[in-house]
This record gives C-alpha cells, sequence and structure tokens, in this order.
C-alpha cells in the first residue's frame, strides 16, 4: 500500500518543474514520487482504469484513497507548508469545471513547455523520495 504517492509524467517538462517545486516545498518529505513511465506507475495507472500510453492526469495514491486531474492537485497543495493551502479552496468550484480546466491545460502542457526525450533521473539526495520499481 502507497501513501502520498505523486505518479506524475516523467518526461513532461512542465510535470518535472512541478515535481520539483514540491520536493522544494515539502520539507517534512511526505510526498514520495514515481514517472508513470516507470514500472510502478504503469502498474498503478493501469490498475486503476488508465491508459498508461496516454497521460492525461497526475495521480496521489494515498493508501486506499486514488485521487486524479484536479482532485489530485488540490489534495497535493493541501498537504504543503506555506500559503499553498489556500489554494486548496478551488475545492468549492464545480469538479466538472476544474476537471475541464485541468484536461485543458494538460492538452496544451507539451505546446507550451515542451517535453524531455527520456525521464528525469533524481539526485543521489532524492532517489530515496523516488520510487521506480
Amino acid at each position: 500500500m502507497y501513501q502520498n504517492l505523486i505518479l506524475f509524467d516523467g518526461v513532461c517538462n512542465f510535470c518535472n518543474a512541478a515535481v520539483q517545486m514540491v520536493i522544494e516545498i515539502d520539507r517534512q518529505k511526505i510526498f514520495k514520487f514515481a514517472a508513470i513511465q516507470s514500472e510502478l506507475g504503469q502498474q498503478l495507472y493501469r490498475q486503476h482504469g488508465l491508459d498508461p500510453t496516454d497521460i492525461q492526469t497526475l495521480m496521489l495514491v494515498d493508501g486506499d484513497r486514488v485521487l486524479t486531474k484536479s482532485d489530485a492537485v488540490l489534495e497535493v497543495l493541501s498537504r504543503l507548508d506555506g500559503g499553498w493551502q489556500l489554494l486548496a479552496g478551488f475545492r468549492a468550484m464545480p469538479e466538472p469545471l476544474r476537471d475541464w480546466a485541468y484536461s485543458e491545460f494538460a492538452r496544451q502542457r507539451f505546446r507550451l513547455f515542451g517535453r524531455r526525450e527520456t525521464c528525469m533521473v533524481p539526485t543521489p539526495e532524492l532517489q530515496e523520495r523516488f520510487l521506480n520499481n
């Protein structure tokens, strides 16, 4: 069972930058990470009915709870130190509207921010926070 595991698109520049931001802010080191392209990421993506060859959402796995799209983002923000919890107030917006905006951004992320040829390789200091098997 995984707790506080963020699955992200490992070749998306925006997604990698967001993971780096979470790492910086998450001083308590509650979050772990895995690229959806990793064996673990593909397994969990499939297990929850998503196609790992068509990555359109990040996923937060927290025990029995699995969140995607805007719910996942807002849950991560709500657990970060600082003023980030205030952004979780967007939960007041209807979920279909939030998820529509999330999906539209996800469709444009490569055009706006580009993509990498391969997934990021964590530094030795960060290796313990990345699950890749």
